[in-house]
């Protein structure tokens, strides 16, 4: 049984989840979920969670490394995170995770521009499927990524939140801010 550590905290844009490995962090969820959404917390009412094989050791002193990189990045104080990351998925998912890692501070990508940088340039559904299942918001960052016609759209975190990530980073201009 993995050991998880964990640690909730309030952010400018509402309550966030993180758990970590002793490789990295694996997850920061929102903590209000769209229904369907994937999350590794427990649900106490799915009696099947022990097979996700984790034990969850909530841990600020652990998680404050993470804790502090993110209260930066919330004030305006940090572009990049330095803190390790454990990705977990299938190869296409890291992939898209990995183009995801690559787009700047303050920048936005389309859903096909990271299609065509994982070399499946037809597969922007997938990517925005990809998209959905990031485990790690905000730090491997899909809300830089938006539709071709270059509107928001799609986030786990709801558009609101995506928008307000956007611009703090600076990222909202023409179509995208209004």
């Amino acid at each position: 049984m993995e050991i998880l550590h964990t640690t909730n905290i309030d952010s400018p844009i509402g309550p966030l989840f993180l758990a970590a490995s002793s490789q990295g962090l694996v997850a920061l969820e929102f903590d209000a979920r769209l229904p369907g959404q994937q999350s590794i917390r427990p649900n106490p009412r799915d009696l099947r969670e022990e097979k996700k094989g984790f034990q969850f050791e909530p841990s600020s002193r652990v998680m404050q490394p993470y804790l502090s990189e993110l209260e930066e990045y919330f004030a305006g104080k940090r572009r990049e995170f330095t803190f390790p990351i454990d990705l977990r998925g299938t190869d296409f998912q890291l992939a898209c995770w990995r183009a995801l890692l690559a787009i700047p501070y303050g920048e936005t990508r389309t859903y096909a521009d990271i299609a065509r940088a994982v070399g499946k340039p037809n597969a922007f559904r997938a990517v925005g499927m990809a998209n959905n299942r990031n485990p790690i918001a905000i730090v491997v960052p899909c809300h830089r990524v938006i539709a071709s016609d270059g509107s928001l759209c799609g986030y786990g975190g709801g558009l609101d939140v995506k928008r307000k990530l956007l611009e703090l980073e600076g990222a909202l201009t023409g179509a995208l801010a209004a």
